[in-house]
């Protein structure tokens, strides 16, 4: 029987997990709302338990958290319903906590933080959020934090920038991935020239295995950077040298998401977040570094390649 879970894991994020759950030979259940979903990303590995759940129920959670020790939550919202954040935390906490569930981690956002203070932002930066999405975020954040100081969960949070990769559709650059392959043009939110990371999907699974095997990770924010600084129109250069397709892009300013927003609900969620974009957020990940040893960070080059043959042999959707 698996002792750990992935709540929310149909997701890219909860698939490299998995993935490196796997290559350990390690059991593992994925709990998610949609049971098709989960068969088609888990149902081939004789190691994974699907399991599915419905958040909004403390009775279904605490059956999905049965005879699990250790936790990793995954649990995305819409974008224009971040207000939920802290909802099903607080209902994810008590019912694992009476399911006998020790430990915790959560896989978090830059949006507690606010504007950078200064660059690059280690762990002990001020949690001021200018947001509703960053408050939400820091509520969330608090509720684990009050569970934690209480003895009743050991609780920590890994955060991320900006991720890419085979299967993500939830990038700034899945549009130039998608163009690069089947032509025509881009959608990409500016300026594109600012200093920016990714993190290569693939690589978070393995520090993810490894952070929770570590006493010392627990009661601790944890960051996890890109490799290395680079910026949206030098990974566009790069997306162009490895793509099948010439295409054109379009890029998309605070003024013009606003104008878009009163159509599109995403679009429209996206205005308050643009200061990353104008005012870019890094990561240092060097007490993370200590604490585990040498991180393997895919390349930028590579992991552009890589993705654009995912997306090159993923099946098309018929548009009719």
């Amino acid at each position: 029987m698996p002792d750990i879970a992935l709540l929310g894991a149909a997701g890219a994020i909860g698939q490299s997990i998995a993935s490196s759950l796997r290559s350990q030979g390690r059991a593992y259940r994925v709990v998610g709302r949609d049971a098709a979903s989960l068969q088609q990303a888990f149902g081939a590995d004789p190691l994974a338990e699907c399991v599915t759940w419905n958040p909004e129920r403390s009775a279904s959670i605490e059956a999905a958290a049965a005879g699990i020790d250790t936790l990793i939550y995954l649990v995305g919202v819409n974008y224009w319903q971040f207000e939920l954040h802290p909802q099903l935390m607080r209902k994810t906490l008590d019912a694992a906590i009476a399911a006998g569930v020790r430990k915790i981690l959560l896989i978090g956002t830059v949006y507690p933080y606010g504007p950078p203070q200064g660059n690059p932002v280690a762990e002990d930066h001020p949690r001021q959020p200018n947001s509703f999405k960053g408050r939400m975020r820091k509520a969330q954040e608090d509720l684990l934090w009050q569970a934690h100081a209480g003895g009743k969960i050991q609780a920590t949070v890994l955060r991320l920038p900006d991720f890419y990769g085979p299967g993500v559709d939830k990038s700034l650059l899945h549009g130039a991935f998608q163009a690069a392959v089947r032509g025509g043009t881009a959608n990409l939110v500016g300026p594109l020239d600012r200093p920016h990371e990714f993190v290569f999907v693939p690589d978070v699974g393995p520090v993810v295995c490894r952070l929770i095997e570590q006493p010392g990770a627990f009661g601790k924010t944890w960051h996890l950077g890109g490799a290395g600084v680079t910026s949206q129109r030098q990974l566009l250069e790069l997306i162009r040298q490895h793509g099948a397709a010439p295409f054109k892009q379009r890029v998309i300013g605070k003024n013009l998401l606003r104008l878009l927003g009163l159509f599109d609900p995403l679009l429209r969620e996206m205005v308050e977040m643009h200061y990353l974009l104008s005012s870019p957020l890094i990561l240092d990940d060097s007490a993370l570094q200590r604490l585990l040893g040498p991180i393997a960070k895919t390349r930028y080059a590579e992991g552009v390649r890589q993705t654009l043959a995912a997306a090159m042999n993923a099946p098309q959707k018929d548009k009719r």
